[in-house]
């Protein structure tokens, strides 16, 4: 039974993840002509194509991907309680994992993308690749504060960890 939960529990989590970044990335405006780019939108499309033509988006959130995520969510937070105890939690605890799944793995999409993002600029600076310029993209606005806050040392950006700190520390009250 152990295996099964895993199994099904980690299909979840891949494609909530898998919807999630596609989500981030059209909300952090990403360049969706970025090879690893298109590939996300090929994996994603056959779900959000046609939920698109049922709920519209609405401003610049989209709407189809909001919806995926949060019933992802739901199944994720609900599989494991379904096939241990063959029973659902109750509708709010229910709804709070959902948004506590949704919230850990968006924070854990940003620390990763925090951490390869100043790991590669460390030992590729000035390089290009395709997945640094998806990392780029989304860890730029959550660094973009910190730079503001914290002056420049000369060739060394301290942002990036101030960034992880903050990211784990919610993390931690999230647990």
């Amino acid at each position: 039974m152990a295996a099964l939960v895993y199994l099904v529990e980690t299909l979840l989590f891949l494609a909530l993840c898998a919807f999630l970044l596609r989500l981030l990335l059209q909300w952090v405006r990403a360049d969706f002509r970025n090879p690893l780019a298109r590939a996300l939108v090929q994996i994603t499309n056959p779900v959000l194509v046609p939920l698109r033509r049922l709920l519209p988006a609405i401003g610049h959130f989209d709407t189809a991907s909001g919806v995926v995520v949060a019933a992802l969510a739901l199944a994720h937070a609900g599989a494991a309680p379904l096939l241990y105890t063959q029973a659902l939690p109750s509708p709010p605890t229910w709804a709070l994992l959902a948004v506590v799944t949704i919230l850990r793995t968006t924070l854990w999409t940003f620390f990763g993308a925090i951490f390869l993002y100043a790991l590669l600029s460390l030992i590729a600076p000035g390089t290009y690749s395709p997945a640094l310029a998806l990392l780029t993209a989304l860890a730029e606005p959550a660094l973009r504060p910190f730079r503001r806050l914290i002056p420049p040392l000369g060739g060394l950006d301290l942002s990036p960890l101030w960034a992880i700190i903050l990211i784990q520390a919610l993390l931690i009250l999230l647990s």
